[in-house]
């Protein structure tokens, strides 16, 4: 699964440090907080190893 822009990678990033007990998961909000509880780890390394040069900010809404 690939990222559309840099924030998801970045919630996706955040959910598997959460996962891997890098950070406390209540510190998660939002699109990190849905992702560590219904994604795998490995797709969590799969979408926090995308990479973001070239993505936007934020996927506009169309």
């Amino acid at each position: 699964m690939l990222t559309k822009s840099a924030v998801q990678q970045k919630a996706g990033g955040a959910a598997l440090a959460a996962k891997r007990g890098e950070i406390k998961k209540s510190e998660l909000r939002g699109a990190s907080k849905s992702m560590a509880t219904s994604m795998t780890e490995a797709q969590l390394d799969e979408l926090a190893s995308t990479k973001r040069k070239g993505k936007s900010e934020h996927v506009s809404e169309s």
